[in-house]
Formats: C-alpha cells, structure tokens, sequence
C-alpha cells in the first residue's frame, strides 16, 4: 500500500458515499419515492381491519381501537414478534377472531409515510 493517510480514508468515503445505511435511508425517503412504492391495503375478503394501538398490555398482547368502531385486544402474531415493534398510535392491520369479536390478530404495521398516504387517499 504506497496510498498515503489521506487517499485512503478518501477513498472509505467515497465507498460508503453510495450506500445509504441506517438513518440515513429513512432521511432520503421522500413523498415521490413513496408514490412509486406498494401499499398494502386490508383486505376484506380475509376479514382485515385497519385499527390504532391504544396501549401495551404487555405479553405480545395489545389494546387496539379498530375502525369499524370497537376495543380489542390484539395478538401480536410469532411472525411478526421479534421483528416488528408496535408503539402506541401505530398504525395497523388486524384480523378480528371468528370465535372471539373481541380478540384480533396483528398481521400488518404501516410506517409513518404510509400513514399519510393513507390520509391523503382516504383509506384512513
């Protein structure tokens, strides 16, 4: 290496210049961008219902406010556990038990710039 100090940690730059990691990705994401970009919708035929987080309860378990006017406890699925954290306001998509009205299963969790999507388009 006949680089000196400089050239090298200039070139370090310049390498990581073009890949955009941890927060400086989500900076970059802007309203065109998420134009071009899939929604997933609740889908009715499945029985899915948009809903708001209320409050933890603690144990993968949830209290949501749905859409279609009821409080339900959620479930937070084993697909989503590990990977998907839920805040209180978030966002999301259930499925209301067929035995149980009052329990649902969280299968969705919408971002900050698909929430205003959803309000600009009306789904919200």
């Amino acid at each position: 290496n006949h680089r000196t100090y400089s050239q090298r940690v200039t070139q370090r730059l310049n390498y990581f210049d073009g890949k955009k990691k941890g927060l400086a990705r989500t900076r970059c994401f802007s309203e065109s961008r998420a134009a071009n970009y899939k929604i997933r919708l609740p889908r009715k035929e499945e029985g899915e219902v948009l809903g708001i987080v209320e409050s933890m309860l603690g144990a993968n378990r949830v209290k949501i406010q749905s859409m279609d006017g009821k409080t339900r406890m959620g479930r937070i699925r084993g697909k989503m556990k590990k990977r998907v954290w839920l805040r209180v306001g978030d966002v999301i998509v259930m499925v209301p038990w067929s035995f149980q009205d009052d329990k649902a299963d969280i299968v969705w969790r919408y971002q900050g710039t698909q929430v205003e999507w959803l309000k600009k388009n009306g789904n919200l």
